[in-house]
């Protein structure tokens, strides 16, 4: 008897009737069935991932940064509805535009007026203040109200003062700083607001409040920024998915390769998939993880950003937690999803990799079908006059421009078979380069076809934002031809009103001054009717000198009143009729009528500029101080004109400067800042940042891919080495090999984003204006990936082209 059966006996005397004892099932041959098993076999791929060695870990670092970069992006767009609500929800809170009726004075009341201003293009926020009592009501992010003559100001506006370039600013705002805005009251922490008490501060210059908080609904914004958002997000979210899809994947053949010594040692086929599944989820974890990172380091830089005026808190740069939710979920298994899809053309046997089936040829009609689908959801949209912001319209846009981009990403690969297999003869690292991609071109277009998506969406955005710039820009230019800055706000006496002229006219860099009293007047209401708001008229006091300069007076005296020539039909103003100077507001009941009768010997004069500029109104009446009250107006403003010399260094701040001292609460309108330049180069420089980013994280895609191939024909390589093939033929070869793709994915990137920003421009009538610096600009950095990648597929390649690597055992 041999040892082996003694001690089996022995065994089996001791254990009486138990036979011998089972096998410890092999994880690799036990049956694979059940969640249980798939958990076993992903948490195995993982392992392999993070003990994969040091070019393991590259793959797996790539993998992790491209997912990253997704998961930050999707964040980010997911935090823009709680962003947006905490920034209008901080202005209701501060604010109170005026109750239905203002409250008696009392204890708890306050009188409150707006006294915005703008300092070299940027916008400052001003509220004052007259307390009616002892206990007013006071705006979030103050603890009380500050004292007469003494004013709370922002910490961005408090920096402002304290530097060099303030000293106008401060000259305007002659209060005494007192404290700082809390950061309950600001919108944001760079925003510019103060909130003063002025003890001169009456009606109707003022109206009185008891509480602070509104139910106010913010404006929806205008037809090109909403297309600009929503284009936005798609140009940011399309390569975002293109590239998670293609992160996923770098470092497959060495993984196949892997899976094939699996293979060897026992596993089935659906147990090598799941594996290499483990493998593509452990990268797009550590990316979850890094993302969310990235994404929390990188609001803390919210503050310094502002777009459109709007600045936010770090904190407010929070997503929804359910969206929050799904990107962590749905991120991995769209990692474990394109793995497995991925593996379906490939058949992992014991002694290697089979590409289990004959090549495929590509089809056609369904990759036209995408971009022709996206065409028609768009084509109807720039026909419609104008752009109607409907839910509908926003998702019709939004999905046409996404079938337009995945459209290119899935013409790209076509495209390239197409080209290559047209390709025959040339030197000799051209045939290598193009029979290379003759045989697979897979890997190759999948990371060219994220160039081609995020070239696509900046070329579009950069054409819709350079329309859009062009048109505010030539709006302004028209606007501003002539040097003009309009004021107005609430006035009823005419003395004040001269006094004002008069300190305009001596502001330096002033050079002329011209203003009115106007209101509007309406026929007398019948007893027992509703009074006809419909035909109404305007009107302006003025001496006559500021008269002359509205209308062609052959004579003028204090005391006449004048009918212009530019009266609409109907109009109430006629000699002998009898107007009331306080028509009733919509809604208003409490308004009185207050009858004039405009003199019979009025006289019809002619308009110099009826309404043909800004600042010039079409007035029905004109009329001197003496021949009306004002007083008995129902609702005067005064109107300012002022011109002034673009040649005197801040002519346009000193003459705020003298307005915020004539009436701090008068309101400007004029042509002469366009802050729309800066924002929108800033956004476009953002933009363009980002796709040079996009772009070099491809290229290191590429760069993986290339080093893989080449380590793929490693015996090839040695074998062209030991013939003499100089390394130079080789060098170029990998240059061709990377620029066909690329080149191809630039030319349709070129189509695919003139042809949708000419669409997007046509939606809201703009100038089809190209941004070529732009364009010429993705186009150098896509040649500058080309080299990036051939420069560092090199040393590799060298390392490669030795004849021990025909060494076999």
């Amino acid at each position: 008897m041999s040892l082996l059966r003694s001690h089996a006996g022995v065994d089996g005397a001791r254990g009486g009737e138990r036979g011998p004892t089972p096998a410890r099932p092999d994880p690799l041959t036990a049956p694979r069935t059940g969640p249980a098993v798939w958990a076993r076999d992903l948490a195995m791929g993982m392992r392999f991932a993070a003990g994969g060695g040091r070019e393991g870990w590259i793959r797996t670092s790539l993998t992790a940064a491209g997912v990253a970069l997704g998961v930050a992006v999707l964040l980010l767009g997911a935090s823009v509805p709680t962003l947006m609500d905490a920034w209008h929800g901080r202005e209701r809170a501060r604010e109170n535009l005026g109750q239905a009726h203002d409250p008696r004075p009392a204890d708890d009341t306050v009188l409150y007026s707006s006294a915005d201003t703008t300092f070299h293009g940027a916008p400052i926020r001003g509220r004052l203040v007259r307390p009616d009592g002892t206990h007013p009501p006071v705006p979030p992010g103050i603890g009380q109200l500050p004292g007469a003559g003494r004013m709370l100001v922002s910490p961005a506006l408090k920096e402002l003062l304290a530097s060099p370039e303030g000293a106008l600013l401060r000259d305007r705002l002659d209060y005494d700083v007192a404290g700082v805005i809390g950061d309950e009251g600001l919108q944001g922490p760079r925003e510019l607001t103060y909130v003063a008490q002025s003890a001169t501060l009456r009606p109707p210059h003022a109206y009185r409040i008891d509480h602070f908080g509104t139910s106010w609904q913010p404006r929806p914004m205008r037809a090109p920024a909403v297309l600009l958002v929503i284009m936005t997000c798609v140009a940011l979210m399309t390569p975002v998915m293109v590239f998670i899809g293609t992160s996923v994947r770098f470092g497959n053949e060495r993984r196949e390769r892997r899976l094939a010594a699996l293979r060897l040692v026992g596993s089935d086929v659906s147990t090598t998939r799941r594996i290499a599944s483990g493998e593509a989820l452990f990268g797009s974890l550590l990316g979850t993880l890094a993302g969310a990172a990235l994404f929390l380091g990188g609001r803390q830089l919210a503050s310094g950003i502002t777009l459109w005026d709007i600045n936010v808190f770090p904190a407010d740069v929070s997503p929804d937690p359910v969206a929050a939710a799904l990107i962590a979920v749905l991120v991995p298994t769209a990692a474990v999803l394109v793995t497995l899809l991925a593996q379906r053309g490939v058949t992992v046997e014991p002694l290697g990799i089979v590409r289990g089936r004959p090549p495929v040829r590509r089809r056609l009609w369904w990759r036209l079908a995408l971009p022709s689908a996206g065409a028609l959801l768009l084509v109807p949209l720039a026909r419609e006059e104008p752009w109607t912001d409907t839910g509908l319209n926003t998702l019709r846009l939004a999905a046409g421009a996404m079938l337009l981009l995945f459209g290119v990403t899935a013409l790209l690969p076509w495209l390239v078979d197409a080209v290559v297999s047209r390709l025959h003869g040339g030197p000799v690292p051209f045939q290598l380069a193009t029979r290379r991609l003759q045989l697979s071109s897979g890997s190759a277009t999948r990371a060219v076809s994220g160039i081609t998506v995020a070239v696509a969406g900046a070329i579009a955005i950069h054409m819709l934002m350079t329309g859009m710039q062009a048109g505010y820009a030539d709006a302004y230019a028209r606007s501003g031809k002539l040097p003009q800055i309009g004021l107005w706000g609430g006035e009823d006496s005419w003395p004040r009103t001269e006094r004002a002229l008069t300190m305009l006219r001596a502001t330096p860099g002033v050079t002329a001054a011209r203003g009115t009293i106007d209101g509007n007047i309406s026929r007398m209401p019948r007893p027992g009717r509703p009074q006809d708001l419909a035909h109404s008229a305007t009107l302006a006091v003025g001496s006559c000198p500021e008269l002359r300069r509205l209308a062609h007076l052959t004579s003028c005296r204090d005391g006449e009143v004048f009918l212009t020539d530019h009266r609409k039909q109907g109009s109430p103003a006629a000699p002998g009729a009898t107007v009331d100077l306080n028509p009733a507001m919509v809604d208003d009941e409490t308004a009185h009528p207050r009858p004039w009768k405009i003199p019979g010997q009025a006289r019809t004069t002619r308009l110099i500029h009826p309404g043909s500029s800004p600042g010039r109104f079409s007035y029905d009446l004109l009329a001197t101080p003496s021949a009306i009250d004002t007083t008995r107006l129902g609702y005067p403003t005064r109107e300012l004109q002022v011109g002034f010399d673009r040649g005197t260094p801040d002519a346009v701040e000193h003459i705020r400067n003298t307005a915020a001292h004539i009436d701090p609460t008068m309101n400007e309108f004029s042509s002469v800042d366009n802050p729309h330049d800066q924002q929108y180069t800033s956004v476009r420089n953002g933009l363009f940042i980002g796709a040079v980013i996009t772009l070099l994280l491809i290229g290191a895609g590429l760069i993986i891919s290339t080093v893989e191939q080449l380590n793929e024909r490693r015996r090839l390589l040695s074998a062209l080495d030991a013939f003499g093939t100089r390394r130079g033929t080789l060098g170029w070869s990998v240059l061709w090999q990377t620029a066909i793709p690329v080149v191809l994915g630039l030319g349709l990137a070129l189509g695919c984003g003139l042809a949708l920003g000419t669409l997007l421009l046509t939606m809201i009538d703009g100038v089809v204006a190209v941004d070529w610096p732009v364009v010429a600009g993705m186009t150098a950095s896509g040649a500058g990936v080309i080299l990036f990648v051939t420069a560092l597929s090199l040393p590799p390649l060298w390392r490669m082209m030795r004849p021990d690597g025909l060494r076999t055992e």
